[in-house]
């Protein structure tokens, strides 16, 4: 009798409570994950509405889903009498160490969401950034992925673009293209700046407005030169470039106008 005794208050001592400690963990647990994933999801389809990046979007998503499970972890254990203070103390300096020794991995993080959020560019964009000169294939949380005019692939660190100065060609729809040519001294200097316009009037991809620059700018130590400032759509930037170049190169022979080195005169007196 004294052992059945024993027993019953064990039961009600240890196993009830116990039991439905985990009981209540359990169901802590999975109704708490359950209702992060419909506030994940939620947060995603919000986000997506509003026109944010995908890549941006699954990086949020992922930290509000971790950071709410964690919540869920904790609230469990506190439920079975487990000491969570410790345990949320640990996690910190846990937290700060790897904080610590990735710190230029979570600067490249930082910079590609900032990037992400405000979109200096874009995939197909031909840029200057982080020293190097090329089209934007990918922008990851970590870094961008750039292909070069040799169709060589890049990889450079979000911090190092995001740090430094942005120079995106693809930004507008119309680009400025500056061009210098030179003629001699002895060339009539408006025959040659009636070619140039000539030669820029006759290609159709050159805009009407802004209406091309064609002025001298300078009385060199060779040549008088000229800069040509013709605007065109920022798709055909290079083809008008190397065909104005080569068209005005033409047009000047045929004219007889030349394009002079550069040279020097010396005088040299003799002494007897």
């Amino acid at each position: 009798m004294v052992e059945a005794i024993n027993i019953q208050e064990m039961i009600d001592a240890y196993v009830v409570p116990w039991t439905i400690n985990i009981t209540m963990a359990l169901v802590i647990f999975v109704v708490g994950k359950f209702a992060v994933g419909v506030i994940s999801r939620l947060v995603k389809k919000l986000m997506r509405k509003a026109g944010l990046d995908t890549i941006l979007v699954a990086f949020i998503s992922s930290i509000i889903k971790t950071v709410l499970l964690l919540f869920v972890a904790v609230a469990s254990l506190n439920q079975l009498g487990v000491d969570t203070t410790s345990l949320i103390a640990l996690i910190g300096a846990a937290g700060l160490a790897i904080g610590l020794s990735l710190q230029s991995t979570l600067q490249n993080l930082a910079a590609g969401v900032m990037l992400i959020i405000f979109r200096p560019f874009k995939g197909g964009d031909f840029i200057d950034a982080g020293g190097v000169m090329g089209t934007v294939e990918k922008i990851n949380i970590f870094n961008t992925v750039m292909r070069t005019g040799d169709n060589r692939e890049i990889i450079v660190p979000n911090g190092s673009i995001y740090g430094g100065t942005i120079t995106n060609y693809s930004a507008r729809e119309t680009r400025r293209v500056d061009m210098v040519f030179g003629i001699g001294y002895d060339d009539d200097i408006r025959k040659a700046k009636d070619i140039i316009n000539s030669v820029l009037a006759a290609d159709e991809r050159v805009l009407k407005d802004p209406e091309p620059l064609v002025a001298v700018a300078e009385l060199g130590d060779s040549s008088v030169n000229f800069n040509v400032r013709p605007w065109c759509n920022t798709g055909d930037y290079w083809n008008v470039y190397f065909d104005t170049h080569e068209n005005i190169k033409i047009a000047f022979d045929e004219a007889g106008i030349s394009i002079p080195y550069p040279q020097m005169d010396v005088h040299m007196n003799k002494i007897d």
